[in-house]
């Protein structure tokens, strides 16, 4: 009966909160990983980076296994940071061009927030992986995608708030690219809808950047209010990337 908890699914269940710092460090975390029990790992739990001091949650444990065009096999544990880690622009100018992977962002902006997280949990620790992102935009709607390799990356709307909002679902006759593997609420935030909201290093609630294109000038946010919204894509707004480990 007792093995019958040492799963992803019994560990996503449950929200814990505890610090497990010193578990990972250890390398007693990578153990139980990879042999898939999880057994000190609940949602909510979180390591403290070991060179920046950043706060960051276990926000889903196996949420992208057997996914990809090239399959995921490794059992994992997805992180986000608890507050932004800083504010960059999706694009310099308020166009949505490329969507996602031909952002700014995408191309530059986030690299400097990957080296912090690589430096905290060593680039041997971050699962690299293949993801479906979006690549084109035609009046204001994602027409292209395609599977890249992927370690570092904004959330997406179904990550967030478990359903598309701002991000277009229909536009006419024409069928958006729409397809991804990250297509369910992440567990954190079904068990803390509060922790949707983010704040900045000065302790002030904090919107962020989501990578969903929402028309022809405009991204995918979330709001420091707690509220689905939009911004300008030359807007500065807060950082909050996504990874998983091993």
């Amino acid at each position: 009966m007792e093995n019958d908890f040492k799963n992803a699914g019994a560990h996503n269940s449950l929200y814990r909160g505890k610090d497990i710092t010193n578990l990972f460090y250890d390398g007693t975390l990578s153990q139980q990983i990879a042999a898939g029990t999880f057994d000190d790992i609940f949602i909510g739990d979180y390591i403290i980076g070991k060179v920046s001091g950043r706060k960051y949650l276990v926000a889903d444990l196996n949420y992208r296994l057997h996914c990809g065009n090239t399959e995921c096999t490794t059992p994992h544990v997805l992180m986000i940071p608890e507050r932004t880690m800083g504010t960059a622009q999706m694009n310099t100018s308020n166009v949505t061009t490329g969507a996602y992977t031909g952002s700014a962002m995408y191309t530059d902006n986030l690299n400097p927030f990957k080296t912090i997280i690589k430096n905290d949990f060593e680039t041997s620790h971050i699962l690299k992986h293949r993801n479906h992102l979006q690549n084109a935009v035609s009046n204001g709607y994602e027409r292209g995608g395609s599977w890249y390799d992927s370690e570092i990356e904004l959330m997406n709307e179904t990550m967030v708030y478990g359903s598309n909002i701002f991000k277009n679902c229909l536009n006419g006759s024409n069928i958006p690219n729409n397809y991804t593997i990250d297509k369910s609420q992440l567990s954190l935030f079904r068990h803390r809808h509060d922790l949707t909201v983010a704040l900045n290093d000065s302790g002030s609630r904090q919107w962020y950047w989501l990578r969903d294109v929402v028309s022809a000038s405009s991204f995918a946010r979330v709001s420091g209010y707690g509220a689905a919204g939009d911004s300008s894509a030359s807007d500065p707004g807060g950082v909050r990337p996504t990874f998983l480990i091993y």
